[in-house]
């Protein structure tokens, strides 16, 4: 596989977005993440997304012009409208200011609304921890989730990512992780690639256990332990719509999908400044010496390595330089 940096995979991946329509900045946020999550290992939300964003580019079903609009009709609850645009430049619009109110207030939300999917959550609250401060995040996504025991698809896979700045500028700890057993884009690479899933996964439309991702695709994902994953789903759900403006996932339609209307998901972050307790970084520093105890004991995202040169699939990078016009 090719290595290539993450300079160039963000310059090809920006010249693809604004060959299809998308303005300068917005193509510059999105190359960003997605070189980002190529770096991280995270293929299903870096390269893998690229052909989909620029068709949808093209169909209109995700607008790479606008310019987000912030408000904050409360001090510490700042909104961004994305216009059915981009996610990534409305956060970017939306970041300075919840910053802000949340070293003034101690605690802000950031509800992004009308948005393309976000793809990796951890990629945003990463952002708030290097500033300093703790973040949280949440978002929904199209309905692929029964509730248990049943076989109607109700909710996204409607992942949660969890950020704990370590006071010098790097991250204590990060998990960003679906609510359901595994992602989706689990299952469409499996699917891609002509494998098997394991059991335990997905169920297929009659609601009985499947190996067949083709069948899983037909039917649902399985909520991570049961009633319980399910219900951090159902509140991530109601956080998500309810609090940013954005759609419920049953009326998110598949988001590859090249045409249709758009995603209109919505983001839901909250910041909290942890010097508004005078012990945080203490007990941070106890917890990290009770944990390296055990040798098997280790922060979540301990051991996680940004790679450049990135080692990134040749069939994607083909693809890429194909989108962006440009020769091998």
């Amino acid at each position: 596989m090719p290595d290539i940096s993450r300079a160039e995979i963000e310059r090809t991946v920006q010249a693809a977005l604004m060959a299809h329509g998308a303005a300068a900045f917005p193509a510059a946020e999105v190359a960003r993440a997605v070189a980002q999550a190529e770096a991280a290992g995270n293929r299903i939300c870096g390269l893998y997304y690229l052909e989909s964003y620029c068709q949808q580019l093209r169909t209109g079903r995700v607008k790479g012009d606008v310019v987000p609009v912030v408000t904050a009709q409360r001090p510490a609850a700042i909104q961004v409208d994305a216009l059915m645009g981009f996610a990534q430049p409305a956060f970017a619009y939306g970041l300075a200011p919840a910053l802000d109110a949340a070293r003034q207030f101690g605690i802000a939300s950031l509800a992004i609304g009308h948005a393309h999917t976000c793809t990796a959550l951890g990629y945003f609250t990463e952002q708030i921890a290097r500033a300093g401060l703790i973040g949280l995040g949440m978002t929904n996504a199209s309905p692929i989730v029964a509730p248990p025991g049943g076989k109607t698809r109700m909710i996204g896979t409607n992942p949660i990512a969890f950020s704990v700045p370590d006071g010098q500028g790097d991250l204590a700890m990060q998990f960003d992780q679906s609510t359901t057993t595994v992602a989706l884009g689990k299952i469409t690479m499996a699917k891609a690639a002509g494998e098997a899933i394991p059991e335990g996964w997905a169920l297929d439309a009659d609601g009985a256990p499947t190996t067949d991702p083709e069948a899983a695709l037909a039917g649902s994902l399985v909520s991570t332990g049961g009633y319980k994953g399910w219900g951090f789903g159902v509140m991530v759900e109601l956080l998500t719509a309810g609090l940013t403006g954005g759609v419920l996932s049953r009326d998110v339609k598949p988001l590859k999908a090249a045409e249709g209307p758009p995603h209109d998901l919505g983001q839901f972050y909250i910041l909290i400044d942890p010097s508004t307790s005078g012990v945080f970084s203490d007990r941070l520093a106890q917890f990290e010496t009770f944990l390296a105890e055990d040798s098997a004991g280790r922060m979540p995202g301990q051991n996680r390595l940004l790679a450049d040169p990135v080692d990134v699939d040749p069939a994607a990078w083909a693809q890429a330089q194909d989108l962006a016009g440009i020769a091998e």
